[in-house]
């Protein structure tokens, strides 16, 4: 049986202020604080799909925390690299979090392949204390290009394009990518299902 959020705090399970900022933009209204501005450790991701990722991340910060948890696993899926970076895009950025040899990295093995779709995937899980949990999916289908392009946004953004779109989601302001991002649609689902 599904659960509502009842208001109240808020856990985002992320350390990525980027990430943080969109979601607060897009929970406008939510008392939300991310897990490490509670000084929260970030668990160790080995699954091996979004979905896993995420209830790792769920379960740790709603067990930390004592409050509920949204989590959010995400990548960028290249059709030219069988799905990849995918789970791994974060890993793909190494420890210092470096996107721009991510997308160069990218950028590099997809060569001269014709195929330039990919699709940024959002996998969203709001969890409570006692394990219960709500779980969605969002996905934007899109196109590589290079040069990246923008400052805007953060991770993969400056080299994707939307479908129906030249600009890149780097080169768009938050406002503009809701209207097409993998985390809005995500989320958009889990507001109809759980707030």
């Amino acid at each position: 049986m599904s659960r509502r959020f009842d208001g109240g705090r808020l856990v985002l399970a992320t350390h990525n202020k980027g990430k943080l900022a969109e979601f607060r933009d897009m929970l406008a209204g939510v008392e939300l604080v991310s897990a490490g501005e509670l000084g929260i450790a970030e668990p160790v991701e080995d699954g091996t799909t979004f979905l896993e990722n995420c209830m790792i991340k769920a379960k740790a910060v709603s067990q930390a925390s004592g409050l509920p948890c949204l989590a959010d696993d995400s990548g960028l899926c290249v059709n030219a690299l069988d799905g990849e970076p995918g789970v791994y895009s974060a890993d793909w950025a190494g420890p210092s979090k470096d996107f721009k040899t991510a997308m160069q990295t990218v950028h590099d093995r997809i060569g001269d392949a014709p195929d330039k779709g990919a699709a940024f995937v959002s996998r969203l899980i709001l969890m409570w204390p006692d394990g219960h949990y709500e779980t969605v999916e969002g996905r934007v289908e899109g196109a590589i290009v290079w040069p990246a392009r923008g400052a805007q946004g953060f991770g993969y953004d400056p080299m994707f394009v939307p479908e129906g779109e030249t600009r890149t989601f780097g080169e768009m302001a938050m406002a503009e990518k809701k209207q097409y991002s993998h985390r809005a649609r995500a989320l958009a689902s889990l507001k109809e299902r759980a707030f």
